[in-house]
């Protein structure tokens, strides 16, 4: 393939300056002028807890948030860090390359055009600080290959807790740098890099602990599909495809798999590279692989393509018009959701990003300053939160969805007994359902008076997998925990709403059948922190095949809490 170094001379410092500039002041005007998406509000509910660990994710990104926020509280506050980190990347990806004299030219048309820097160079999720604490690991773990130094070491513990805190894809980069260079182990100082990462991140290892491993049993098990579908491993790799550029992409990945493997460092990379690669392939099998969670391999499919091009002589020519025209789509792209133009309004996952701030005061004109719940989902509630700059909308986690921070956070204490604006996706029966509407879509809303709700009440149970026969009858020895700092009663006496235990299956997304337990449960009462123990009878699904069964405890007009783990039942 004919290649060329363009031997024009560059200055590149200069130029790697002004494209780290440009970059910067691109994601500033569209972290500006973008409404948050749903996961960015999250996340910023996440700031307002500053914890050691979260349902879905480690802390770092709620750290980030405080500290932008504090500054402004905006969109741009929020996305601050990740805009900033965003640009440190790339020079750090840029001092890495350096002993390597990579072309500057190449460098930026490479780095422009990898789509999914774009991306994450405004939106503030935890791939954020994960590739940033990514690339950072790689540039002193470059110089740790150099020089065996302590002061390396530690710095490298360091960076290696910033990587689990980010997000629990971090222990992919260290495993598979590790598996790439075994002899490391014969290093004194390497072990030094091991505990000072396990002393700084067990502060979170005991909040998973104190709270029963929340974000294991999510990521490991609830999030887990039980059938194959071949759509998600098909569509893996096409998605890698388009992250890594529209159109350069395919080509990026070809010269980084067939780098020659001169040093550590290079083989460290590719091992990275591939090997995460294939990781999430195999997880296909297992469910939807998002194309964001292979966010790290692609700071080495970077790294490994310009050094390959160095080592071949160059690149070739055809690369720069197609390049150029790579990243002209993206910016358009771009521009068009700043602008808000065309399908960004009503295309998938973008439309999410406008309307919420119309919505959000069309809202609280009717609410007023009441509390606020709604039932579809964790996003819009935390939408609604940062755009009052409050923390008054509860998102009630039903048994139709999953479990989310919100059944931790001490949020749900304040509504009871309290009239709330309750805001539901569907009419209610029995209710008013006047509706609020705008491009945001649309919702219907009524008043309910001395809410009554459990969403934390857990409901424990074995086993977690089950086999048994049509109409077959399984008895369940629940124990039930009341982890509020005030009792409860499960007797109706005193409340408007009643309570009732049910066990529900579920057939994927669609619940099948529902049994209320004998009124027994109603004599059941439990002091702070106690627990009890109540045998529930269950009879299986008549129809053979793959239930998830859960139990749940239900107030009106709620649809019901998932408060025990799903048990993933099989009638044969």
């Amino acid at each position: 393939m004919p290649a060329t170094t363009f031997n024009k001379p560059v200055n590149s410092t200069k130029l790697i300056w002004y494209f780290i500039i440009g970059w910067t002041v691109l994601n500033i005007i569209q972290a500006t002028t973008l409404e948050l998406q749903g996961d960015e509000a999250y996340y910023w509910m996440y700031s307002r807890y500053l914890d050691w660990g979260y349902f879905d994710h480690p802390p770092m990104v709620a750290l980030f948030i405080r500290i932008g926020d504090m500054l402004m509280h905006n969109e741009l506050g929020l996305r601050l860090f990740t805009v900033l980190l965003s640009s440190a990347s790339i020079y750090l990806l840029w001092l890495t390359l350096k002993s390597y004299a990579v072309d500057a030219l190449a460098f930026v048309l490479v780095v422009s055009g990898v789509f999914i820097f774009h991306i994450y160079g405004f939106t503030t999720t935890p791939d954020a600080p994960l590739f940033f604490f990514t690339v950072l690991f790689y540039y002193l773990y470059q110089k740790y290959l150099q020089t065996d130094k302590w002061g390396l070491a530690v710095l490298l513990g360091i960076t290696i807790a910033c990587l689990l805190y980010s997000k629990y894809n971090g222990i992919l980069v260290v495993g598979f740098t590790l598996l790439a260079n075994l002899k490391l182990l014969k290093r004194p100082s390497f072990w030094g890099i091991v505990v000072v990462a396990i002393v700084l991140f067990v502060p979170h290892i005991i909040w998973q602990a104190n709270h029963n491993y929340p974000s294991i049993n999510y990521h490991l098990y609830e999030r887990s599909s039980d059938k194959y579908d071949i759509v998600n491993t098909f569509s893996y790799l096409p998605g890698q495809l388009l992250m890594a550029g529209p159109l350069i992409g395919w080509f990026l990945f070809y010269k980084a798999f067939t780098v020659k493997i001169k040093d550590a460092f290079i083989r460290c990379l590719l091992v990275n590279c591939v090997a995460t690669l294939l990781f999430f392939f195999t997880s296909s099998y297992k469910g939807e692989v998002q194309p964001q969670w292979t966010f790290i391999l692609f700071a080495p499919l970077v790294m490994l393509t310009l050094i390959r091009f160095k080592q071949s002589g160059g690149w070739p020519k055809w690369l720069l018009p197609l390049a150029i025209v790579n990243v002209s789509i993206i910016i358009v792209v771009r521009i068009i959701i700043i602008a808000g133009f065309g399908f960004a309004r009503t295309y998938g996952h973008l439309k999410s990003y406008y309307g919420f701030k119309e919505w959000t005061q069309m809202v609280k004109q009717k609410a007023g300053d009441n509390y606020v719940v709604m039932t579809d989902g964790f996003q819009n509630p935390s939408k609604y939160n940062f755009y009052t700059n409050s923390l008054k909308c509860f998102a009630y986690d039903n048994r139709y969805y999953r479990a989310t921070q919100y059944d931790i956070w001490p949020m749900e204490d304040s509504l009871q007994g309290k009239r709330v604006f309750y805001l539901s996706p569907v009419p209610l029966n029995g209710f008013t359902n006047d509706s609020i509407k705008n491009e945001a879509g649309k919702w219907y809303y009524n008043w309910v008076d001395n809410v009554r709700t459990y969403q934390k009440v857990s409901i424990e149970t074995a086993p977690l997998k089950l086999t048994t026969v049509p109409g077959g009858k399984t008895t369940f020895d629940l124990k039930i925990t009341n982890p509020y700092p005030h009792p409860i009663s499960f007797a109706d006496s005193g409340y408007t709403h009643p309570l009732i235990l049910e066990y529900c299956f579920f057939r994927g997304d669609v619940q099948t059948e529902v049994v209320e337990a004998k009124s027994t449960y109603k004599k059941i009462t439990l002091q702070p922190g106690e627990s009890t123990h109540f045998n529930f009878p269950v009879i299986s699904p008549l129809e053979k095949g793959d239930f998830n069964l859960i139990f749940s405890l239900r107030t009106e007009p709620f649809f019901g809490s998932k408060n025990s783990r799903v048990i993933k039942i099989t009638v044969k």
